[in-house]
């Protein structure tokens, strides 16, 4: 899954730690997810999108290996 996390992560100048400690994971899961080795839990996926005020869709969007993408 493609994502604009570190983006928007960028855009607060929130580092990786001040991002996990406002969604309450680890720095290792924000890491994982902004590289693509990981894909958020849904509660976890709406979460990210009520902190940065965005539909989820406008963060994450299937990758190619998603065969219903």
């Amino acid at each position: 899954m493609k994502n604009r996390l570190r983006v928007l992560r960028a855009e607060h100048e929130w580092s990786q730690a001040d991002l996990a400690g406002q969604l309450k994971v680890s720095r290792q899961t924000v890491n994982a997810i902004e590289t693509g080795k990981y894909d958020p839990s849904l509660p976890l996926a709406f979460a990210i999108a009520r902190l940065f005020e965005q539909p989820i869709e406008a963060i994450f969007e299937p990758g190619d290996d998603n065969p219903a993408g």
